[in-house]
């Protein structure tokens, strides 16, 4: 694949139960996460990068108002990410050959995994995932033949249902610090002290 012919979507929807606030308004590296991912995806050049927002949508927006994004306000987002994943999916125009999709609570992400993981991503292995503690997940590429199983997905079960389903169509992207990623105050904390 390459990125001209590759949507990004950045799954931003979430409420933050376990945090207490939104985690797409954390800092890193001087910006909101949300605004930091949506920098990073826009890095690779994408076909197009769409954000799909739902707790406190209207908060989000503004990080991302002056940026080439395309927002959609997830109404169903309290179902779980497959609602999110579901309208980003939908969303996706007939020219796009693949989709990746993105958290904005892994800081540690770079375009150059973005980069590494559209190329993964062919028709002989339709999904690329980041691997990680040996296991394999977002962010993850799919090509279009996927995107009946993304759109069946419902609640909580997110795109790694998919990618677990067959791993002889995965191709695996190493990153080590995928594994990081933002649920608690205490990972917060973590952060933070880890980028002094």
């Amino acid at each position: 694949m390459n990125p001209s012919s590759t949507a990004i979507i950045i799954l931003a929807a979430g409420g933050s139960s376990r945090l207490g606030l939104p985690k797409q308004l954390l800092q890193h590296r001087g910006k909101s996460l949300l605004r930091y991912t949506a920098e990073t995806a826009l890095a690779t050049h994408p076909s197009e990068v769409v954000a799909i927002l739902g707790f406190e949508a209207d908060r989000m927006k503004h990080e991302l108002d002056d940026l080439p994004v395309h927002l959609i306000t997830n109404q169903g987002w309290q179902e779980g990410i497959a609602s999110s994943i579901r309208a980003g999916i939908a969303e996706i125009p007939l020219t796009v050959d693949a989709s990746l999709m993105l958290l904005c609570d892994q800081p540690f992400v770079t375009s150059d995994l973005l980069l590494r993981l559209i190329t993964a991503c062919t028709d002989e292995k339709p999904i690329a995932a980041t691997g990680y503690e040996q296991t394999c997940g977002v962010p993850a590429c799919f090509k279009r033949s996927l995107f009946a199983e993304l759109l069946d997905l419902h609640g909580d079960a997110g795109a790694k249902r998919v990618i677990h389903r067959d791993q002889g169509r995965v191709a695996t992207v190493p990153f080590p610090e995928a594994h990081v990623d933002i649920d608690t105050l205490e990972d917060y904390r973590k952060h933070l002290e880890s980028e002094q």
